[in-house]
């Protein structure tokens, strides 16, 4: 049995720093716990870096993907021919679809870390969505992989 690739996978992992931020915040919780003792201080290095840990974890696990004819952009599964032209957005771009460009009924799959995003329109006439923003760290590939796998 041989599994299919899809065309285009990227998960939009949490930056490096996030796991020392992690790490300090377990370390913020054993000196507020150090006055209780030692077993406390280690329960609360312990138990506030996994904590944020998971934080980071879960908010970077997020994965936008092209499989067959749809798109998958975290919990949204959106059919390819309902999409239109995609717009490669660059840092300062994106930065303003962000903010003052920004349409409230859009869809957006935003995480500020990622300098590049990807607005794709949508195209289909029963959903109100104009446009999906799409953080990612390869818009070009993504918009190529959208391009190659919309059916005609």
């Amino acid at each position: 049995m041989q599994l299919s690739a899809a065309p285009y996978e990227e998960r939009l992992t949490a930056p490096r720093t996030w796991w020392l931020i992690s790490f300090l915040v377990g370390v913020s919780m054993a000196l507020i716990l150090l006055p209780f003792g030692t077993l406390p201080m280690l329960g609360g290095l312990a138990g506030g870096t996994a904590v944020a840990a998971v934080a980071a974890s879960s908010y970077g696990s997020v994965r936008i993907r092209v499989v067959g004819d749809s798109l998958i952009a975290g919990e949204a599964k959106i059919p390819l021919a309902a999409l239109g032209e995609a717009e490669v957005l660059d840092a300062e771009e994106t930065r303003a679809w962000r903010t003052y460009k920004a349409d409230p009924r859009a869809f957006l799959l935003l995480r500020a870390y990622i300098p590049t995003a990807l607005r794709v329109e949508v195209t289909d006439p029963q959903d109100p969505t104009p446009y999906l923003y799409l953080s990612t760290r390869e818009p070009e590939r993504l918009a190529e992989a959208l391009r190659t796998a919309k059916p005609e």
